[in-house]
């Protein structure tokens, strides 16, 4: 659908994202904060990059899967901080209505596309600890590649049907989003139109994209714990262990924030929480993401090591 289209549905052509606190005055020490957090997570991510594809003992399933969430990573949270960024050095706190749909689509996109490639790392680990024979043969190259797309594709459609919502309602006024970002839950929030009908749709949706996805986890890692304390060597024990370590790691830190974020009676949002908690999972993980896979992994350390001295 076109923006001239978002436009004509809605009185309201202009949103206002009231950013990390509802001052009208430019905050730069906070600016300077999130400047370096930007930074930080696009170099960061970049450098995961660079060690999995300069070092071949690092062209394995497992590595190609990192290297895929590095990627998301940055996009992800370059929809949403940039114009952090501005708002926060020029205290402008309007965003289009069309800018606001199209950052909503691309948030989305990248956001379960993120969650699904975490769990395919966790079924990638699972392959590896409980079928280590055949772990080359059902994660080939080609299936890996198959893989991806999927989640790419269902992040795309995933989108496509947010907007879709977002286009088909009214919004009359008041038009402040209390995020840093245009997502749907604030919009549900504004809309002047019945959403009840909305409601079912959306839970039915982000039980498919989030809440499926940690179930298919949790259930892949029973079965690696149980495998894994069957096992009679010790070393055995905790070089399995410290391969999962860092995938549940970001995993409890990105959909215990979702969930917190996604899945409560809207009734009980409390704004300040809210704006809290969607900077841990749309910021903080894709900064986190590059220190939890390198700094617990010896052979990324090593990789990286390498590349320092060279």
């Amino acid at each position: 659908m076109e923006a001239s289209s978002w436009r004509n549905e809605s009185s309201v052509s202009v949103f206002l994202i009231v950013g990390l606190s509802e001052t009208a005055d430019p905050q730069i020490p906070l600016f300077l904060v999130f400047l370096a957090v930007y930074l930080i997570t696009v170099v960061g991510n970049i450098v995961i990059l660079s060690v999995i594809s300069s070092d071949q003992r690092l062209h394995t399933p497992m590595y190609f899967f990192l290297a895929n969430l590095a990627v998301v990573d940055i996009f992800l949270s370059s929809v949403t901080v940039p114009k952090l960024l501005l708002i926060l050095v020029t205290a402008q706190k309007s965003i289009s209505y069309a800018g606001c749909v199209t950052q909503l689509y691309f948030f989305q996109l990248f956001m379960v596309v993120e969650c699904y490639i975490l769990t395919v790392m966790a079924y990638d680990r699972y392959v590896a600890i409980c079928f280590p024979l055949n772990y080359n043969i059902i994660m080939s190259r080609a299936i890996r590649i198959r893989i991806v797309l999927s989640c790419w594709a269902s992040g795309l459609l995933n989108s496509v049907v947010q907007v879709c919502i977002v286009s088909s309602m009214n919004f009359c006024g008041p038009n402040m989003i209390h995020e840093h970002f245009c997502d749907l839950p604030p919009l549900l929030a504004l809309s002047c139109s019945d959403t009840s009908k909305y409601d079912l749709l959306v839970f039915t949706e982000g039980f498919l994209v989030a809440m499926s996805p940690f179930v298919f986890i949790v259930a892949s890692y029973c079965r690696i714990l149980k495998i894994v304390l069957m096992m009679r060597s010790s070393c055995r024990r905790y070089q399995a262990f410290s391969t999962c370590s860092s995938h549940v790691t970001s995993v409890t830190l990105f959909f215990g924030t979702v969930f917190f974020a996604y899945f409560r009676p809207r009734s009980s949002n409390l704004v300040e929480n809210d704006r809290s908690v969607s900077v841990v999972y749309s910021i903080l993980t894709p900064l986190l993401n590059p220190f939890i896979y390198s700094l617990r992994n010896k052979q990324v350390k090593e990789s990286l090591k390498k590349i320092l001295l060279m």
